[in-house]
């Protein structure tokens, strides 16, 4: 009997964020950022996507995204702090002494004067704005301002190169834990890890309540790539691994980023492990109907380096096209896998297997990458 010609699947998987632009039933969404909203709001969508999944007869799985130790300033006010090259500013962990006005930023991070140095440079709001560390003074950290901007309340900072660093797992984090395990999540997101060490928490969380849930660490810290040790020993402490490209990329550099991410990608694969790659994939659709030919081309790139996953964040969180922008970067992935060498895998080969049902699974993969015009196995 002959097998009817079927709409080609896409094997990339897409992990779009749940946001006001996207938490009505008309659109499915994956991923929940505990960053924003309460657990009364998570519920609510969990108990939507859950519901209209099983209509469509589909499986969803849901990330739950766990906010980790952003180191954020404080509050400035209601206006932007309107920052200008040459401009002094002054991070200060005393709240009782910040003044606005004066230029005293306060900063919710108390190690901030003991973890910094003169001639440092510090990233606030995703690298946006950029200060230079002039001294040191007791609660106070003195700075001149070498690429300026607008300031706003609770941005966050980080230290060219890495090492600003707080306990990977808040309280805030727990209290988030439990509730996902409590609403049987597929997936927790650790965001800011240093080490393996840093996941115990949310294992030991996870153990205690007979949990399934995978636990899906996000590379985002300078220090987990300067070696391949550090990487792998993060990787193989895990279910699976983001590129979380925001924090990392402001950390390291986006020239360097480019070539970090294909080496997270193979590390990881290489580990057997899944793989996601994330931040500003199609960042213009957030109120523009059309990708950008250079945002093709990146989610295609990542497609090809091979990551198992592509996700979007504020692009369906809070974009003016959320089921657009998810139609655009499906069809943008099966573009890529059209490519010739994502139809001759080796993945493995030369590998041997500790079950059967994986030899098996691993074969019936190989046969349809390799047998041409097949339809179904």
């Amino acid at each position: 009997m002959a097998i009817p010609n079927l709409r080609p699947r896409r094997r990339t998987k897409i992990v779009a964020t749940l946001g006001p632009a996207s938490s009505t039933p008309e659109v499915i969404i994956f991923r929940l950022n505990f960053s924003h909203g309460s657990h009364e709001q998570h519920g609510e969508n969990i108990r939507s996507i859950r519901a209209e999944a099983s209509k469509r007869n589909r499986h969803v799985g849901i990330l739950g995204d766990l906010q980790g130790p952003k180191i954020r300033i404080g509050d400035v006010g209601e206006a932007a702090l309107d920052l200008s090259e040459g401009d002094i500013l002054y991070l200060t962990t005393n709240e009782e002494t910040a003044d606005i006005p004066n230029a005293r930023i306060p900063v919710f991070y108390k190690p901030l004067p003991s973890s910094v140095k003169s001639g440092d440079v510090l990233l606030l709001d995703d690298g946006r704005i950029r200060l230079c560390v002039d001294r040191v003074v007791e609660e106070d950290v003195h700075c001149t301002v070498i690429q300026g901007g607008k300031l706003t309340s609770r941005k966050g900072i980080n230290r060219l190169g890495g090492g600003l660093a707080a306990d990977a797992i808040t309280e805030k984090d727990l209290e988030d834990l439990d509730f996902i395990v409590s609403k049987n999540l597929e997936y927790v997101a650790v965001s800011f890890p240093l080490a393996a060490e840093d996941l115990d928490p949310v294992k030991r969380v996870l153990a205690a309540n007979d949990s399934q849930a995978q636990i899906i660490t996000k590379i985002e810290r300078a220090e987990v790539v300067a070696s391949d040790e550090a990487l792998d020993s993060l990787i193989a402490a895990s279910d699976g691994i983001m590129v979380a490209r925001g924090d990392l990329g402001v950390e390291i550099g986006d020239p360097q980023l480019v070539g970090v991410q294909k080496k997270i990608i193979q590390h990881t694969r290489a580990m057997n492990k899944p793989v996601i790659t994330a931040t500003q994939m199609m960042e213009s659709m957030i109120t523009e109907p059309v990708p950008t030919r250079a945002e093709v081309f990146d989610v295609a790139n990542a497609v090809l380096d091979g990551t198992d996953a592509v996700m979007l964040s504020a692009e369906t969180a809070t974009g003016a096209f959320p089921a657009r922008v998810v139609s655009v970067m499906a069809e943008t992935a099966l573009g890529a896998e059209r490519h010739h060498s994502m139809n001759i895998g080796n993945y493995r080969v030369g590998q041997r297997f500790s079950s059967v049902d994986e030899c098996i699974a691993m074969s019936t993969m190989y046969a349809a990458n390799h047998i041409e015009g097949i339809s179904a196995i």
